[in-house]
């Protein structure tokens, strides 16, 4: 009965072995029959980590680290609103059609010049089988190639790895083509926060201004909803308008800045990075964290003249910014930063003006 035991356990192991095998191989002939136009993404979820590459050597690796967050080259945080639109493409596109016969080989000639390719990588378990999900780890599920736009600028050329039968794929509602979303430049990715914290979790703020030291200042919370402010040319405490401190205080919530001009010519970068800044702002917060931006003035385009005609020495829309400790060259417009540049004196009780 031992050996009858065995070998019923054995003919059970053969059957469970056959039925994944032929899981596996329906599985793989169908996926061998959609696989060449199967671009759509089943679920945007589980999707793990995206790389991109162009043929000019420009690489992209964006990854999930958690729910919330995405990084961009496990360097720079990314930006919440570009990882959500891709991923909503990955899984709204649809197949329009195949390329017709006779534009195939210049489709296919073009495609091999100037495409993105793309991989994406999803969390999902080996085996799925009647609803029991074993073993689950990153694996990569898609790769593809991203094309330019169809003639009408309706669509865009899309060929799967391995195949080499393009197919038009639009989105469904979109009016436009959707290759500009896989980018595989960092900067298109990248979020371009400069401070982002809320009142309660503020350590500290610093600016000083280094041409009239008498501007600069220090505000520290002292928790319960109070802070002090302390003049840094004298080295004293100073009473305030509370307002006018939390008005400032709040500008911190949330900073971008407008564009990246790292790769600006490096003579020029240099002289203005070496020239005194206008102000720099240290910002410390609660997560043990702390932010410097140094502003700088920016050369006034030519023929900005104020009321009497006498040319601007400054630009009065804009200032460049050193962020990031440093790594990062920046314009920031007056317009958004307006409220954090603010001087001492602004913070002083009316009745100190007079």
């Amino acid at each position: 009965s031992f050996m009858k035991k065995n070998r019923n356990i054995l003919i059970v192991l053969i059957v469970l072995l056959v039925v994944a095998f032929g899981i596996w191989l329906t599985n793989s002939t169908n996926t061998f029959q959609t696989s060449r136009s199967d671009f759509k993404l089943d679920d945007s979820a589980s999707v793990s980590k995206i790389f991109m590459s162009d043929k000019n050597n420009n690489s992209l690796t964006l990854k999930k680290v958690d729910n919330a967050q995405w990084m961009v080259n496990d360097k720079y945080p990314a930006q919440k609103f570009n990882i959500d639109l891709l991923l909503k493409t990955m899984v709204d596109i649809e197949v329009s059609f195949p390329v017709a016969k006779a534009a195939h080989n210049s489709i296919i000639k073009e495609l091999a010049a100037n495409s993105v390719k793309v991989e994406i990588y999803q969390v999902k378990p080996w085996l799925d089988i009647f609803g029991l999900r074993l073993w689950p780890g990153e694996r990569l599920s898609k790769v593809y190639y991203v094309g330019g736009a169809t003639p009408d600028n309706q669509g865009s050329f899309m060929l799967m790895e391995g195949s080499s039968e393009p197919f038009v794929v639009y989105l469904p509602g979109f009016r436009g083509f959707v290759s500009p979303r896989y980018s595989p430049f960092e900067k298109y990715w990248r979020d371009y926060n400069v401070f982002r914290v809320q009142i309660p979790d503020i350590i500290s703020v610093r600016v000083e201004s280094p041409a009239i030291p008498e501007f600069s200042f220090e505000v520290t919370n002292r928790g319960d909803n109070t802070f002090k402010l302390i003049g840094l040319k004298e080295n004293k405490e100073v009473k305030y308008d509370t307002l006018k401190l939390l008005n400032f205080l709040s500008g911190f919530r949330n900073l971008n800045f407008e564009a990246l001009i790292n790769d600006m010519d490096p003579p020029k970068k240099d002289s203005i990075l070496s020239s005194a800044p206008f102000l720099v702002v240290t910002v410390k917060d609660k997560s043990g964290v702390t932010k410097t931006m140094r502003a700088f003035h920016k050369k006034g385009p030519d023929g900005q003249t104020d009321m009497e005609g006498r040319p601007l020495p400054y630009d009065l829309d804009r200032l460049y910014a050193l962020v990031n400790d440093g790594r990062d060259f920046t314009l920031i417009q007056y317009y958004n930063f307006d409220k954090i540049l603010r001087p001492l004196p602004y913070f002083l009780p009316e009745a100190d003006h007079r």
